[in-house]
């Protein structure tokens, strides 16, 4: 959530905002009259609280119709009381309840617009001219059913459409991608972790996940528990209620966590294959920065990004993604997206979102520095999305006869392997 007190001394900022993500900005004028009845119901409570008190010691003192007169008055003030206790108290669900339906307040370099309005900022690697090396490109589905990797049809057997097996090589180049992923991350200092896969309502909606993406989002009524759709949840909801020492930070946290989402308004988008699905493994970087370093924290995150990208030799470009495009908790995320052969264009393979302090005030996350207590910032970003990484890999690494050619990277993590090898059928 946003603090109430840039909401009152900038309300502007935030219609802009919330203008620009493509938001109700009606909703700035009911938070900020919540607010004043709130505060002013607050001053209210207090007044006739004190007013109570000081005729609380006046009674034991008096007698006869004096008296009589006071706990009249007494009477009447107690009744008064309540109803300010319960107004105050209302005032203050209501607000509650509209800045939590609030996004995060859009950085002012990010480009306004929608899905196509993104920015690119740059490009990187060599797209393959399969024309000009004497054959056409096989999709990642064809060449994962020739290298025994990919089993789409039994995974829609045994659970639905857009499940899967990983089979062979499939399998192992899923766990030679985690793996090389949390060594390059542990290198960087991130701290290993293997989290949740099911959170508590809090924790769900203390990162922003049940606004506009909860119809995303898998819910067992039975536990009242979520399944996570990334480890930024757990990962972010691991301080929640505490309060961390400046000299801490930055925290920076490596998540490997299985991950659901209902992909729900992708109908027909991607059906093909694994590329949109509805359960996938991830590693996902997490820190927790000072507010005031969000900003090169989030050049950090995306430089590993494209450290790893690199070392797994393809080619992408990195977008600053557009306001309406964002997500609520983001207040500027920048996507990484590699080029897929067959689909003649660029697809997200990675994403880092800067959150700034959005997230820690919904979970009292804080950091004490000297003397002062506050909100940190969090931002996240994915290192690997393992489907979408393979889908990448195969396609941009395959070979005229099926094969594929592993990246150096991943060798040392698949007994050195340097091609993987069609199997007879």
């Amino acid at each position: 959530m946003i603090d109430l007190r840039l909401l009152r001394e900038d309300p502007d900022r935030v219609r802009a905002s919330q203008r620009a993500r493509g938001e109700d900005v009606a909703l700035v004028d009911a938070l900020l009259s919540a607010d004043e009845r709130r505060r002013s119901s607050g001053v209210r409570f207090d007044e006739l609280r004190a007013e109570q008190k000081a005729l609380g010691k006046l009674i034991p003192k008096a007698a006869g119709d004096e008296k009589a007169e006071l706990l009249k008055k007494a009477s009447q003030l107690a009744a008064d009381v309540k109803a300010a206790d319960a107004e105050r108290d209302a005032a203050a669900a209501e607000t509650q309840e509209l800045l939590l339906k609030l996004s995060n307040l859009v950085h002012p370099d990010v480009p306004v617009g929608g899905e196509e309005d993104f920015v690119t900022l740059e490009t990187h690697g060599t797209v393959r001219d399969f024309g000009a090396e004497g054959f056409e490109p096989k999709d990642h589905l064809e060449l994962g059913q020739i290298l025994g990797a990919i089993d789409v049809e039994r995974g829609a057997k045994v659970s639905g459409s857009r499940f899967y097996f990983l089979t062979g090589v499939g399998a192992l180049l899923e766990l030679a991608l985690v793996n090389a992923a949390i060594a390059q991350a542990t290198a960087a200092g991130f701290t290993p972790m293997l989290t949740p896969a099911l959170v508590r309502p809090q924790s769900m909606a203390g990162t922003g996940f049940l606004g506009q993406a909860a119809q995303d989002v898998y819910h067992l009524d039975k536990d009242d528990l979520y399944l996570v759709g990334t480890s930024e949840v757990p990962l972010a909801a691991y301080h929640m209620d505490e309060i961390i020492d400046a000299d801490r930070l930055p925290l920076r946290y490596a998540g490997f966590s299985p991950c659901f989402r209902r992909e729900a308004g992708s109908h027909g988008k991607d059906t093909r294959g694994i590329f949109r699905v509805h359960q996938f493994d991830k590693v996902e970087m997490f820190s927790y920065v000072a507010p005031e370093d969000s900003q090169a924290e989030h050049q950090r995150l995306l430089e590993w990004e494209k450290q790893w990208l690199t070392s797994l030799e393809l080619p992408f470009r990195v977008i600053d993604v557009a306001s309406g495009d964002l997500g609520s908790s983001a207040a500027r995320k920048y996507d990484c997206e590699a080029w897929i052969p067959t689909q003649g264009k660029y697809r997200e393979l990675t994403s880092t979102s800067d959150c700034t302090e959005f997230q820690s005030r919904r979970l009292q996350i804080r950091v004490r520095d000297g003397k002062q207590v506050r909100p940190l910032a969090t931002l996240n970003g994915t290192l690997c999305a393992v489907p979408r990484t393979i889908v990448a890999i195969l396609e941009n690494h395959q070979q005229a006869d099926g094969s594929v050619r592993v990246p150096e990277v991943l060798r040392p993590y698949l007994g050195g392997r340097e091609i993987l090898e069609p199997v007879a059928k």
